[in-house]
């Protein structure tokens, strides 16, 4: 079915690009890909509508295919009439669908049903009517006890379990009672009896109400994960007489001894059916609300994260500080090969400072070492301390490097099969000087959850999050492009057009023949066809291979244009690139072909001048107060340097270098109002902070950095 036409009225986008890139997605076109090298058939939109569309097409796909397995089901029943079947499939939303379906969905057997199985659903269609009065009368030729009804009292009692459902399954009134929680419901939380020592990390939810629709995400999060852990029961609550007043005013139709008994079924129904069901909708949406808050969250987090500055080639001098087991130290080549390793002592218990730092010259003179790298973890700071007290014979850089996920990938099999022969410690001090190196080709080895930039992660939908997080690391990889002669599979699987199998296939050929020396290569990998090769081509590098543009972002598609304006210019395409002089004279107008747009050709000038060009910052390195190693040496007043490790929803976690990350809150983080933290922040980012209180007992710091300039 095609839904671009849908798409575009609601994203306002042109018909006509949208169906272009619905098209694309048909023929297996990743988001990079389309963004980088279709521009021309979706005037240049960027990842995040093309991710836009393709999210809607998926849930509009979804749409349908429940509306014709809810046709389907009804069919099979006998109860289709035509004007249902076109009801379900003009209806826009899942819950229009559902509503509809709710009367001939499969139930178990219900009062309603037991009421009907004796004979009682005209009865309740007659009250229902409100056009009699002396029911009693009317009920009386319902009695039965062949049929289980005994006496008037039960005849009526089943007619309201009947209408009771009819009630509950009306789309007008469940409509109305929706948009009252939507109004004016309130989530409310009460600790649960006994568990007040348990769960004292929610203690300020022990007695909790607030408007629903105000909640931010983080609370709702936290609140459910409060209530799935036992310590809180949690509800939405509505005003019940607001309620009944406003199904009365859809169902009651006069005022006589049968509106009586419905208004009787209209309560029955509202709490023993309506309340229960539209609560748990209501739950579920506002739950599916915070969920995409929180993973919107997550992502950019893990976007920041993932295009961090990167050091570079360098050989890298990493440690793993540690007290009692020593710190593990290895050596790494420029290309994070590992080339040695050991133990070293220089703290507490054996505190073994001289063999420590002769040890450290030893290792930074044989290998030239450039960078120490050392994990900000247990003994962090004292190593920091320890290293920088080494007078070397030249200027050595010591770099603190976030530990966050280092065990996870240590105890991981990506790990197990890269260093076999090598334990946890080993493996976790490569993973710190490496993600010093490239932060992106160490961090993709790892789940993103573990990374630790997320916001209650674990409570989300872990389907939502994977696709989403799976997605931000595919573009960031795409946006810096990959070596293809020295990444690492893991690196690879993300490249556009790839994925596990294919990656591995390309290590196996890279393994077999020494290596690539031009992209065309990529076509005698066993199971990597035309598709793949146009799909990923162009985020490959190769660098010092035999075409030149090999190591650079423009296409193979692309070539020929390239050839075209080094051929008009009589000069070799090596000489065009990079030569400013040479570019500025080329009119991107004369190269324009039927499938390489004005869009594109800019694109190739643009490559030309700076080929292979990284999108991330220059790396600079950051020093913490050395006065400053715990949270006892913290004052009130004080003004820090810091650095951005974590953003929420509501404020930014900052690494002053005491082992216990401080909170802005978002109302501390600048003096105007904001609704995001990342108006102001972001990850790795340098900030000026002070300490605005401190809880030693529950190791918690508040920080502001509002009026700081004043405080200097």
């Amino acid at each position: 079915m095609d839904f671009s036409t849908q798409i575009a009225q609601e994203l306002n986008l042109s018909g006509f690009h949208v169906a272009n890139v619905i098209c694309l997605f048909d023929d297996g076109a990743t988001i990079p890909f389309i963004a980088r090298y279709r521009k021309e058939m979706t005037d240049s939109m960027n990842e995040e509508v093309i991710a836009a569309i393709q999210k809607r097409l998926e849930q509009l796909n979804e749409l349908q295919k429940r509306k014709e397995s809810v046709i389907s089901s009804i069919r099979e029943q006998g109860k289709l009439t035509d004007e249902l079947e076109q009801k379900i499939l003009n209806a826009t939303t899942l819950q229009e669908v559902e509503d509809l379906y709710l009367p001939y969905k499969p139930k178990r057997r219900t009062r309603a049903a037991i009421a009907r199985e004796k004979g009682l659903e005209p009865l309740a269609a007659q009250i229902m009517a409100q056009n009699v009065d002396f029911v009693d009368k009317i009920a009386r030729r319902y009695v039965d006890a062949n049929k289980g009804v005994n006496d008037v009292d039960e005849a009526i009692e089943g007619a309201k379990d009947i209408m009771a459902e009819w009630i509950s399954e009306n789309i007008a009134g469940r409509n109305r009672i929706r948009k009252i929680y939507h109004m004016q419901g309130a989530i409310t939380s009460k600790v649960v009896k006994g568990k007040e020592e348990d769960g004292k990390t929610y203690q300020q939810y022990f007695d909790f109400s607030e408007p629903i629709y105000e909640a931010p995400s983080h609370r709702i999060l936290a609140l459910f994960r409060a209530e799935e852990e036992g310590m809180l029961k949690v509800k939405i609550d509505v005003d019940d007489d607001f309620v009944l007043n406003s199904l009365d005013s859809i169902f009651l139709k006069n005022d006589n001894e049968a509106s009586e008994i419905v208004q009787d079924a209209i309560s029955d129904s509202w709490k023993r059916l309506l309340e229960p069901s539209i609560e748990t909708e209501i739950r579920s949406y506002y739950k599916e609300k915070a969920d995409e808050t929180a993973i919107k969250v997550f992502a950019e987090n893990l976007k920041q994260l993932l295009l961090a500055s990167p050091m570079g080639q360098k050989r890298v001098l990493a440690i793993d500080p540690g007290f009692r087991t020593g710190c593990k130290v290895v050596v790494l080549s420029e290309t994070g090969a590992l080339l040695h390793n050991e133990t070293i002592y220089p703290h507490p218990p054996k505190s073994d400072t001289v063999g420590a730092m002769r040890k450290i010259k030893s290792l930074v003179d044989a290998y030239r070492i450039k960078v120490i790298a050392i994990g900000n973890g247990t003994a962090g700071r004292e190593t920091e301390d320890f290293i920088k007290s080494i007078k070397f014979d030249r200027d050595i850089m010591a770099v603190m490097v976030s530990e966050s996920g280092a065990s996870v990938y240590s105890a991981s099999k990506i790990a197990r099969d890269e260093f076999p022969d090598y334990d946890i410690t080993v493996r976790g001090a490569v993973s710190i000087g490496r993600r010093l190196m490239d932060p992106l080709a160490e961090l993709v080895k790892i789940d993103p959850k573990s990374i630790g930039v997320g916001q209650y992660q674990h409570d989300v939908n872990q389907k939502l999050l994977g696709e989403s997080l799976d997605q931000v690391v595919e573009s960031c990889v795409n946006a810096v492009g990959v070596e293809l002669n020295t990444a690492s599979q893991q690196l690879l699987s993300y490249v556009s057009g790839v994925g596990p199998q294919l990656a591995y296939n390309i290590i196996a050929y890279r393994e077999e023949t020494g290596g690539f020396t031009n992209r065309k290569q990529l076509l005698n990998v066993p199971r990597l066809g035309n598709k793949a090769y146009e799909q990923c081509a162009g985020f490959l590098r190769i660098h010092n291979g035999e075409n030149p543009l090999d190591q650079s972002a423009v296409h193979p598609e692309s070539y020929h244009i390239v050839e075209k304006m080094a051929k008009k210019l009589n000069v070799n395409v090596k000489d065009l690139i990079g030569n400013k002089e040479l570019i500025a004279q080329i009119n991107a107008k004369d190269f324009v072909e039927n499938d390489f747009g004005i869009e594109t050709v800019n694109d190739i000038l643009s490559e030309l001048e700076k080929p292979g060009r990284d999108p991330r910052k220059t790396f600079e390195a950051f020093e913490f107060d050395k006065n400053i190693r715990t949270i006892n040496d913290l004052r009130i007043g004080m003004v820090l340097n810091g650095i951005v490790t974590n953003i929420t929803a509501f404020g930014a976690f900052v690494d002053i270098g005491v082992h216990q990350d401080g909170l802005v809150h978002i109302s501390q983080m600048c003096d105007r109002y904001i609704k995001d933290p990342n108006e102001v922040v972001h990850l790795n980012q340098k900030v000026r902070v002070m300490v605005s209180d401190i809880d030693v007992s529950r190791n918690r710091i508040s920080l502001t950095m509002r009026n700081i300039a004043s405080q200097n």
